[in-house]
């Protein structure tokens, strides 16, 4: 994990390079506020830890200003201000944890690793899936078709979802077997087939393009042909 310390009090700013470093971490110091703001804009850093008062730019807009940037990079506010109120403030900011001063550096690094594994982990789903001019809507449970209302059993939600999760790519029987009924038997069943074929009947009925195809020999696949 690599970090940058933003901290203007040398001794302290010392003292934690030296506990990550200890740690088995990469750490950088910056000395104040602008030089810290320069030095995270593409630095490649997985998390700030960030002083909130600070010479020549304060923390809270070093963080804000980053984020205005478009720099998701976590930051961890250290700060000696520790009301509520602060607190907020520093979150509202865009900081993603804040830590009162005094603290003890087993917190401290138990808070940047929480940290740092957000940010490595796997983005999470998109709440809704588009081909062309169907678009399926996973929180609302809802898909529509040109603006016009699709109503699905839960079994064909869960069929057209996989689909268009993969769109534009070959689905195979035991792919959807595995992935939308949980089975593990002859992917020659033919439960597959009349699912998709009553999918494809409210799917594709009354338009000119269709969106569900197969693919002899191979399965299915959503892909939009209007383009």
């Amino acid at each position: 994990m690599r970090l940058l310390i933003v901290e203007d009090d040398a001794e302290a700013a010392a003292y934690l390079v030296k506990a990550f470093r200890e740690a088995g971490h990469v750490a950088d110091h910056a000395p104040d506020g602008l030089e810290g703001y320069a030095m995270a804009q593409g630095g490649g850093y997985d998390v700030l830890v960030v002083d909130r008062m600070l010479p020549r730019m304060d923390g809270l807009s070093v963080i804000r200003s980053l984020r205005e940037q478009g720099e998701t990079v976590p930051a961890l506010i250290l700060s000696a201000l520790a009301q509520v109120d602060d607190r907020v403030k520093g979150l509202r900011a865009g900081g993603d944890d804040y830590l009162p001063k005094p603290y003890a550096f087993s917190e401290l690094l138990a808070r940047v690793e929480v940290l740092s594994r957000r940010r490595s982990a796997p983005t999470s789903e998109p709440t809704s899936y588009r081909v062309g001019d169907l678009l399926l809507d996973r929180l609302a449970h809802r898909v529509t078709r040109a603006g016009e209302e699709i109503v699905l059993q839960p079994r064909e939600f869960r069929l057209l979802e996989y689909l268009m999760k993969h769109a534009g790519q070959v689905v195979t029987r035991t792919m959807l077997l595995e992935n939308v009924w949980d089975y593990h038997f002859d992917p020659q069943t033919n439960v597959i087939d009349v699912h998709v074929s009553r999918l494809r009947s409210k799917v594709d009925k009354g338009f000119e393009h269709p969106m569900i195809h197969t693919i002899r020999g191979a399965g299915y696949m959503v892909r939009d042909t209007a383009r």
